[in-house]
């Protein structure tokens, strides 16, 4: 394995242990499938983009039959602004305070697990891997929903607190929020096996056409926790159109933004909202904003889950450039792309018939293409051919020993 110093040789990992010879091929697609997850937070959205993505695949998925447990470290930074506090029918959502108070309850379901899984930024990323990868019969997924911020540290030399000491090597199946060349990196860098994507979603049950709210009434807005790498793109495609357009009103939602922030006369912030109050936010404005964290837009292919949600909301989209964008929206049709001040003023001149068009393209990309309940199914049908795979490895192991 390159990369990682001292790494174990990849596919060293014990599969007449680690893997259920009795897990049939096809029970995936036929039967309902026990999902055991170990992640960074799914009770919170406040500062993150990873809650609001596991309420829409979880909900997918126990709605196609499956069963989830959900563990999450309950951190102050958190249940501060916790604004979920219980999973639907078919899902549970297990908070604990320390990774020792809750091992036992950890192991009892990770062997009941059909599918255990460890994700990027999860606090106890470690023993939870070390867990499933020694005690799990099923299969076991890394999903890393950062892909491009674990290469970025990788590269710096900088240690990446989640993943293991010998790289993704040992696990079935490497999912990752981002595509392209992300997938070989994560190979090449980490040793994983097999990698897919599992792109971002929405849920057009929690994100659709809404009326509209006067504390968030618009001409241009924009949905997002502050972050220092995207502030370039920021003022170029938010702050300076407010410069220029005095007597338009400009809306900006999220939380962490600094004092020294830019601000303008006709630039107003409300403080982070929960995913409830986003149609209403997207619905109040006439054109929102989508900018991509650097790391992310250097690498293509990662569609956040802002996008989504905005164009199942019906709103016109405005979107900073990164390779692949046009896999997902077809520019000029379904979104407009923004690469410079004169992009955004143009947006928000176009004809409004010409915005509603666009708004009701993108949408209809969304639902036909983008949902949760779409990326729930592909990740049945990568976890199929995983099976498929292991099976197929075990039976080839078989015959060469003599079995």
């Amino acid at each position: 394995m390159r990369g990682v110093p001292g790494a174990p040789k990849i596919g060293s990992r014990n599969q007449s242990v680690r893997w259920r010879f009795d897990f049939a091929l096809g029970r995936a697609q036929e039967e309902a499938l026990k999902f055991a997850i170990f992640g960074l937070t799914v009770s919170s959205s406040w500062g993150n983009g990873h809650a609001t993505l596991w309420r829409g695949l979880i909900r997918a998925l126990t709605a196609q039959g499956h069963e989830v447990v959900f563990f999450e470290r309950d951190v102050p930074y958190y249940a501060g602004a916790r604004d979920l506090h219980q999973l639907g029918e078919g899902a549970e959502l297990i908070l604990y305070p320390d990774w020792e108070s809750v091992r036992a309850r950890a192991l009892a379901e990770a062997r009941r697990a059909d599918v255990a899984m460890v994700t990027s930024y999860c606090p106890d990323a470690i023993p939870a891997s070390d867990l499933i990868l020694e005690e799990a019969p099923g299969l076991a997924l890394f999903y890393d929903l950062d892909t491009p911020v674990t290469l970025a540290r990788l590269s710096a030399g900088e240690g990446v607190s989640y993943i293991p000491a010998g790289g993704l090597g040992d696990f079935d199946l490497v999912l990752s929020y981002t595509g392209g060349e992300a997938l070989k990196a994560l190979k090449s860098r980490l040793g994983a096996r097999r990698v897919a994507p599992l792109y971002g979603h929405v849920d057009p049950d929690q994100h659709k056409p809404a009326q509209a709210d006067e504390t968030f009434r618009a001409d241009f807005s924009y949905l997002g926790t502050y972050a220092a790498d995207r502030q370039a793109a920021l003022e170029a495609l938010f702050i300076e159109p407010a410069r220029l357009r005095p007597g338009q009103r400009f809306v900006i939602g999220g939380s962490g933004y600094p004092d020294d922030f830019p601000w303008t006369d006709n630039i107003f912030f409300v403080r982070h909202l929960p995913p409830a109050d986003h149609p209403s936010f997207f619905c109040s404005s006439r054109l929102t904003l989508n900018v991509t964290r650097s790391d992310m837009a250097a690498m293509g292919y990662c569609p956040s889950g802002r996008l989504f949600e905005a164009a199942a909301c019906g709103v016109p989209v405005l979107s900073d450039w990164w390779e692949g964008l046009d896999s997902f929206f077809e520019p000029g049709s379904e979104i407009l792309i923004g690469k410079s001040t004169a992009d955004a003023v143009a947006a928000l001149d176009l004809d409004p018939g010409e915005s509603e068009r666009l708004a009701r393209a993108a949408r209809a990309r969304v639902l036909d293409e983008h949902t949760s309940a779409h990326r729930a199914r592909e990740l049945v049908r990568l976890l199929q051919t995983s099976e498929g795979e292991q099976t197929r490895g075990r039976s080839e192991s078989m015959l060469l020993a003599g079995e």
